[in-house]
């Protein structure tokens, strides 16, 4: 099978940004007398979309007040809410003054690979904070499709995300002839939930270890250090 589509992850592996990520997440949750250790973030929850991070963090490290029953005042659904809201504005409000910067070697894969295949980018991040990292840089127009954490209800590791974007990607006039399949793309990711995301969706994977060592992303077909090491001809090698 011939490659056809390449898939990007963003926080981790276009932008860099995943620390401030953490930060703004640490101190929503803090306010709300919740801990997030660095351990348990990047060991569990990384990758994940945040409304799934939040259900599962509250699974096990309940709220520290008894939560009202469903009908009498707030219950769990209105608190992950009020963190996930309150998560974004402490990242838009660091991010303002701040604004993120791309990886090395991002724009010049992303240069040389859209003039080959269609690219999309899908993500756990909100679209908003894609936009704006995108925007005024040199890629900001090179990709035909954005799926972000609005787009989908189940985020990382379930493989919605990636088969959103192929459907997206095939819906791109001119309309690909036959239509790219799943096995014809390649994802690029930083993440365990990632990869297993997007091995889920049947497509290929290429791990950047910018986040996470490189012993940790064996389960990927292919691992780098970073995008800056991604020729062209060493991703199409591994459709052969």
């Amino acid at each position: 099978m011939p490659l056809r589509a390449i898939i990007f992850d963003f926080n981790g592996v276009i932008a860099d940004d995943e620390s401030v990520h953490f930060a703004a997440f640490q101190k929503a949750l803090a306010e709300e007398r919740l801990f997030l250790s660095k351990e348990d973030y990047y060991g569990t929850y990384l990758g994940m979309d945040e409304r799934n991070c939040l259900a599962a963090l509250l699974s096990t490290s309940p709220h520290p007040s008894p939560l009202p029953e469903p009908g009498r005042g707030e219950g769990e659904g209105a608190l992950i809410k009020r963190i996930f809201n309150r998560k974004a504005d402490l990242f838009r409000e660091y991010t303002w003054a701040h604004k993120p910067e791309l990886f090395p070697g991002v724009v010049d894969v992303v240069k040389r690979a859209g003039e080959r295949y269609r690219l999309a980018i899908a993500s756990g991040g909100k679209r908003e904070q894609i936009e704006f990292a995108l925007r005024d840089t040199a890629i900001e127009k090179d990709f035909a499709v954005i799926v972000s954490a609005e787009d989908t209800d189940t985020g990382k590791p379930d493989p919605a995300v990636y088969r959103v974007a192929l459907r997206l990607l095939n819906g791109v006039e001119p309309w690909p002839r036959p239509l790219i399949r799943p096995e014809e793309c390649l994802v690029i990711e930083d993440s365990l939930a990632g990869i297993r995301s997007a091995l889920a969706a049947g497509m290929k994977v290429v791990a950047v270890a910018t986040t996470y060592p490189a012993h940790e992303l064996a389960a990927a077909h292919l691992v780098l250090q970073n995008l800056a090491d991604a020729s062209l001809d060493r991703l199409e090698a591994l459709f052969g």
